[in-house]
């Protein structure tokens, strides 16, 4: 146990070291985890690590999918919830669809259950790598929108169709009506669970003394919680953990009573998913050797090249499908045909974006060892040796060269909105002429006290600072480079101020609680001016 937790430290510490290269040579991050995994599982000295596959499901995939339904934009999600949906079950049907028959017919000994088993395992892909190599690169809003919440559906309805793969592998029966009933009645129910039990934490966090520590515990407690409960009634897990959290997330301006709870929460969260989705990649190259031998009769060669056959067809199929749902419907729908067309540039980068990750390994991994009957579960080694190929080709290929692509297509935003830092100042002119109204109407009694009159003043100057920034074409044309360097002197301004905090520690003045609560108040500055366009 010491000597297996020992070597967990140190591959995750390798993992640290490789994303801050990632960062360094501006390489996206999953491109490197994948790599290492593979690298990582080769090395002699690194001895197997043997993990329950059903606890790895249980322990990566809830948190996942909750953190992705907390970040999902559930008016964006409803403003594009046809192309949405279109990608996320009719691609994934799809995917799972063609992939059974296509590996029943090339892979030898591989049955058309297994194939569905497979369709279901690689057909999602990842919204944590589409995201990170996407990030700092233009692409229009609406595109990004359309990707995080497919990533987020997809999820359910891949991670059904290999559930219900799964069981007619296990008792050898399968009927299609009765599976398409099923799959309502699971989802459905899985959809009341999740809402049913969203409403009752809701109710804990609003109307109950929690505290930061305490929000936050049950924050990560949550997911685990949807996700158990409608399992434990044979109900989607899945659809109970995207449900609930999307719910929470469209009620988490009503759950949390301070802005620290709200920081607190957001840096358990992140730390949380970075290392679940590095772990994965970890557990996967420790595993691979043990999977390479357990091959039997396929060789590596073999096993590659039926990797590399999914690859192929799971990126032709995602391709033909963004094209053919872009624009056909426009050949049939007058309605359509008033709507501006979305070219081919558009369809290509969602096409091409689409890269399989961590959903996919935990899904691989969670394959029982054995059947009903005792038997090793056939083809396990294979499948998984195959969902690792078509990540590896997924990820490295189409993540390395998508940044290629949205240069060569050199795509303008889709819908008018308003850039970054006027959607900032245009928020922050709102939220301060509310507070001002606020004090002359319901405080005006307190016009006496010296600190509601600086506040006052500091509001009615920051609103008339946000007015000059919206009016003054010339000061949004030099925004950037003032910003830039507003944010380098600030920047060297709290680097000297926490060096006198730093004194102020070996001096009897003040206590450490006063002094780590001032350096909480600059960590909060510092985001509020990386976020100012003033």
């Amino acid at each position: 146990m010491h000597e297996n937790l020992l070597l967990v430290l140190g591959l995750l510490f390798v993992v640290m070291l490789l994303v801050m290269l990632a960062h360094k040579i501006r390489v996206a991050y999953p491109i490197f985890l994948v790599l290492a995994g593979l690298g990582i599982g080769f090395t002699p000295v690194i001895p197997a690590l043997k993990l329950d596959p059903e606890l790895i499901f249980l322990i990566f995939l809830p948190p996942l999918l909750y953190e992705a339904a907390w970040y999902t934009s559930w008016k964006e999600f409803k403003r594009w919830k046809k192309g949405i949906a279109l990608l996320a079950f009719g691609l994934v049907f799809l995917t799972s669809l063609v992939v059974a028959y296509a590996a029943h017919s090339y892979i030898p000994g591989f049955t058309l259950a297994l194939g569905f088993l497979l369709g279901g395992i690689v057909s999602p892909p990842d919204a944590v790598a589409a995201t990170t190599v996407l990030k700092g690169l233009k692409v229009p809003h609406r595109t990004l929108t359309i990707l995080e919440g497919e990533s987020l559906v997809n999820d359910a309805s891949s991670l059904i169709v290999f559930r219900f793969a799964l069981a007619a592998i296990l008792t050898g029966a399968f009927s299609m009506q009765q599976a398409v009933g099923q799959f309502f009645v699971v989802a459905g129910m899985g959809i009341v669970v999740g809402l049913a039990l969203a409403h009752v934490m809701y109710v804990i966090h609003r109307f109950l003394p929690t505290t930061p520590a305490i929000d936050a515990t049950l924050t990560v407690m949550t997911p685990y919680i949807l996700f158990l409960s409608a399992e434990h009634f044979h109900y989607s897990g899945v659809m109970a953990v995207v449900s609930g959290g999307l719910f929470m997330s469209f009620r988490s301006h009503e759950l949390f009573k301070t802005g620290g709870t709200r920081l607190n929460m957001m840096g358990v969260w992140h730390t949380l998913i970075f290392v679940m989705n590095t772990l994965v990649f970890i557990l996967i190259g420790l595993d691979l050797p043990e999977i390479v031998r357990g091959l039997g009769d396929v060789s590596v060669f073999q096993a590659v090249k039926y990797g590399v056959f999914i690859s192929i067809i799971s990126i032709i199929i995602r391709l033909l499908w963004v094209f053919s749902t872009a624009h056909i419907p426009r050949w049939f729908s007058s309605r359509e045909k008033r709507k501006p067309s979305l070219g081919w540039k558009n369809p290509l980068i969602i096409g091409w974006a689409g890269m399989r990750g961590v959903v996919s390994l935990a899904t691989a991994l969670s394959i029982p060892l054995y059947m009903s009957n005792g038997t090793a579960f056939p083809q396990r080694d294979l499948i998984i040796f195959i969902t690792f190929v078509v990540i590896l080709i997924t990820l490295v290929f189409q993540g390395l060269t998508l940044p290629i692509v949205i240069r060569f297509t050199k795509i303008a935003e889709l819908d008018p909105i308003l850039p970054p830092h006027e959607q900032h100042a245009g928020i922050r002119l709102r939220l301060e002429t509310v507070a001002l109204q606020r004090l002359n109407e319901k405080h005006s009694s307190a016009g006496n006290n010296s600190l509601v009159k600086a506040y006052a003043e500091k509001l009615r100057r920051e609103i008339d600072g946000h007015l000059h920034f919206l009016s003054s074409e010339e000061v949004c044309m030099n925004h950037s480079s003032e910003r830039q360097q507003f944010q380098q002197i600030m920047a060297d301004i709290h680097n000297h101020q926490r060096k006198e905090l730093f004194k102020m520690k070996n001096e009897h003045t003040f206590t450490d609680e006063a002094i780590r609560k001032a350096e909480h108040l600059l960590d909060i500055t510092d985001l509020g001016v990386a976020e100012s366009p003033l």
